[in-house]
């Protein structure tokens, strides 16, 4: 009954999670749709995020565009206006007409102009100069004295902006943008012989005035880029990352609008780029990808660690639960589990003062009571067993005795004493291994001597009869039951070759092997049919009852006593046509360590007796 149930509790664990699997799975399946859910809807707000980061990121730097073009338009706009003033106009044949008072006059107004000019445009200060052709002067209001250059204006006379002007840079004139506006009409790239030319320039300085503005309203780091020039930064750039952010612009084809997203330094930058068309430069802004999503970034990774903690959480929950419920109703059940195959000296142990301790109290004093029971039950079944097997030595066999001393008197009187003398020393060592009670085992050596004695008594009735013996030196030093064989070799004897005239062959066999010890006898008698087998085995399993032969079912039950749960009598065809009984048990370990140098020894052979 006690089987049963743990068999039914067993399987219903085994078809089924345990409560600790089944709490870490629900807590699994709590967090991973939230945790999905919140990645997508993260990440799609991202995107959104993204793409209006680069949307609004162009637009500024497009915007930003637009004013230095703005500022730049107004001085060319001025220079052309200014081109036309009838001053500048006297200004290119000034020597010719005008005296030296009208010249100076003339002078005054223009440098006046051209410093009202500049100082109207304060936030974008312009150097103007005016070359004239005719009278070969040249006058500015640059702080520093202008010559008439004419191979100068040959070489930048090209009709747009352009960043320097062919001439060495050094610290009293640094390298500047210039546009040379001439009065010839619809040629601007050309200087004819009586031209009138107005130069504008203004340096670094304005430009990183407006990427100063620029970047105090933003989070990115601006730059003029053209390439092949050095890049103009803002006051506060980072030099190293505006190196990296050249040499990359250097190895692309830049558009005229663009934005992409790259990595420098480990890092991911948002890089937007706007042409100006009046000066043929890029307005470049880098803007740190990670810096600017940060708090999103930051609010993310703060969910993710929220969440985290609550798994943490529930899993010391469900471990808390496992230690105090799950682990010993699983420790209850392996202490079943011992008792069902018979291991009544289990005994459990309580760490917690609980309910569960009660149940541990319970079940080892159930299993103590158990226990004493099954002694006291196995001690009473040996002793019965050790009083039947006495009765057994000493009921011999009286009709095979008589047999014997018939044989004997026969072969006295045809005067063939060697049989006589065969027939009672075999005799003679039989029934002295019968009657010697004082220990309850012997050696498979000694066995087998009986089980020789024994059949050559058989031989010397009934010459027909021949056997074989062949098993391992090693296996003779095992302890088995006394008269283990004997039951098995007399079966095979009057049931397997005394039924019929035609056999007599009877076969022993020792293996070693896998820790077991294998003994096949075998005859080549009538044998039995399958279902006879069959029948003949599962009785073996089962109580012993009347209509049942002692002698098998004894030897089985001795084997598997002494042995363990691995031994046992088998009964199945033999391969020489007749019946055979496989003995097994399991080699106890000290016999195995004792004897395994002896495994390659020699083997014993009787000799085979026709």
């Amino acid at each position: 009954m006690l089987g049963r149930g743990i068999s039914v509790v067993r399987r219903r664990l085994g078809s089924k999670l345990s409560l600790f699997a089944k709490m870490n799975g629900l807590i699994v399946l709590l967090f991973i749709p939230v945790i999905i859910f919140f990645t997508y809807t993260n990440k799609v707000s991202m995107n959104v995020i993204d793409k209006e980061l680069q949307a609004s990121n162009l637009k500024q730097l497009s915007f930003f565009s637009s004013q230095m073009e703005s500022r730049i338009n107004q001085t060319m706009d001025f220079v052309v206006t200014f081109s036309r003033d009838p001053n500048v106009r006297k200004f290119n044949g000034l020597n010719i007409w005008d005296d030296r008072y009208d010249r100076m006059q003339t002078r005054y107004v223009i440098q006046e102009k051209m410093m009202l000019q500049s100082g109207v445009m304060s936030i974008w200060p312009v150097e103007f100069t005016l070359y004239s052709q005719l009278n070969k002067e040249a006058i500015s209001n640059k702080k520093s004295a202008v010559h008439y250059d004419e191979q100068y204006l040959k070489r930048n006379v090209i009709g747009k902006w352009s960043y320097g002007d062919g001439e060495e840079a050094t610290s009293n004139k640094p390298i500047a943008f210039h546009w040379f506006y001439s009065d010839t009409f619809g040629e601007q790239d050309e200087l004819k012989g009586n031209d009138l030319v107005v130069q504008a320039s203004f340096y670094h300085e304005n430009i990183q005035n407006m990427l100063d503005t620029y970047k105090a309203g933003g989070q990115g780091d601006p730059l003029l880029y053209h390439k092949g020039y050095s890049p103009i930064l803002n006051r506060t750039a980072d030099i190293e990352l505006s190196s990296e952010l050249v040499r990359y612009l250097n190895g692309i084809n830049v558009e005229d609008s663009m934005q992409s997203v790259v990595e420098l330094d480990n890092k991911r930058y948002l890089i937007s780029s706007v042409k100006s068309e009046s000066l043929g430069w890029y307005l470049v802004d880098i803007a740190p990808l990670e810096q600017i999503l940060g708090p999103i970034s930051f609010n993310r990774n703060l969910f993710y660690a929220a969440m985290l903690l609550l798994f943490l959480v529930g899993v010391a929950a469900s471990v808390l639960l496992y230690r105090n419920v799950q682990r010993p109703i699983r420790k209850l059940m392996l202490g079943l589990q011992s008792v069902q195959r018979g291991d009544f000296s289990v005994r459990m142990n309580s760490n917690v003062n609980n309910e569960f301790a009660f149940l541990f109290y319970r079940f080892n004093d159930m299993s103590k009571q158990i226990q004493s029971l099954i002694e006291n039950v196995l001690n009473e079944k040996l002793r019965v067993r050790e009083a039947t097997l006495k009765q057994l030595q000493a009921q011999i066999n009286p009709h095979f005795l008589y047999n014997c001393i018939g044989y004997m008197i026969n072969m006295s009187q045809m005067k063939d004493e060697e049989a006589v003398v065969s027939m009672g020393h075999n005799l003679s060592a039989y029934y002295r291994y019968m009657t010697r009670l004082e220990r309850p085992t012997a050696s498979l050596s000694d066995e087998v001597g009986l089980i020789i004695n024994y059949l050559d008594i058989q031989k010397l009735r009934n010459p027909r009869i021949h056997y074989h013996i062949d098993i391992p030196n090693e296996m003779m030093w095992q302890e088995v039951p006394r008269l283990i064989l004997q039951p098995i070799v007399e079966n095979a004897v009057i049931h397997g070759v005394g039924k019929t005239y035609a056999s007599g062959e009877i076969r022993i066999t020792g293996v070693m092997a896998d820790g077991l010890c294998k003994l096949t006898i075998d005859d080549d008698g009538p044998g039995m049919t399958d279902e006879q087998l069959d029948a003949l085995n599962r009785k073996m399993e089962q109580p012993l009852q009347e209509e049942m032969g002692y002698g098998f079912w004894n030897t089985n039950q001795r084997i598997m006593h002494q042995f363990g749960g691995r031994s046992r009598l088998t009964f199945m065809k033999s391969d020489i046509g007749g019946f055979r009984s496989e003995l097994m048990w399991e080699i106890p370990t000290g016999d195995e360590e004792r004897h395994h140098s002896n495994q390659e020894g020699e083997r014993t052979h009787a000799n085979d007796h026709r």
